[in-house]
């Protein structure tokens, strides 16, 4: 073998193996269920978010508690989900908790811009219609301390539901939109599905009366 070949096939060791080691750090992503690369596992809020943590965050939004059980087992299809209290870190029977008058659930995502120009909107009607319907927020992404940042900065304070794993829009079938908002009648039916965002308390009211006639 002559020493040109010899460099030669040294070159091409050392590029196959720095190959490979890229090839590995690409691939260095934790396993999801049954060993799946790559598969996220949602979870209702991040591990950073420990009730210390979020001590200071839930102090600034200063949220309502969130709407109490009432005797009706509520929305068939939310029967069995529960999902966390973002005001004070309760676990909350969504079903049993929406139940027993009209409700305009309101799913949104700190991140989405649209979501926060209709928070304040859903606010303002609720103000408006007072105890005839309740308004609830769905925070649809695991990182609740930013969720209480974003409702304190906007200065809307409604119960809201930390929910990171989306478990109330696929009970409800919501599409994968935000914001998206669902109209609940007062037996627990769903009234209307609305993949769309709202601009003024106005167009949720009218939205809304549409949905129940």
């Amino acid at each position: 073998m002559t020493t040109s070949t010899r460099w030669t096939l040294l070159v091409l060791a050392v590029v196959a193996a720095l190959v490979a080691a890229l090839f590995v750090e690409l691939d260095d992503t934790p396993p999801g269920p049954a060993g799946d690369p790559g598969t996220t596992v949602a979870r209702t809020h991040r591990d950073a978010d420990t009730p210390e943590a979020l001590a200071g965050p839930r102090q600034r939004a200063d949220l309502p508690p969130c709407p109490a059980g009432a005797d009706n087992p509520g929305p068939r299809e939310l029967r069995g989900v529960v999902v966390e209290c973002a005001a004070d870190g309760a676990d909350v029977d969504v079903a049993h908790a929406l139940a027993g008058r009209p409700v305009v659930l309101n799913l949104w995502a700190y991140w989405c811009g649209p979501c926060a120009e209709e928070l304040p909107a859903m606010a303002e009607y609720q103000r408006r219609v007072g105890d005839d319907v309740s308004v609830v927020t769905v925070h649809q992404d695991e990182n609740e301390t930013a969720a209480l940042l974003r409702l304190a900065e906007l200065g809307v304070r409604l119960p809201t539901l930390q929910d990171g794993q989306r478990k109330i829009a696929a009970a409800l079938r919501v599409p994968n939109v935000m914001p998206a908002t669902v109209v609940l009648r007062a037996d627990g039916s769903v009234a209307k599905i609305l993949p769309q965002a709202f601009t003024s308390a106005d167009e949720i009211a009218a939205a809304v009366k549409n949905a129940v006639q």
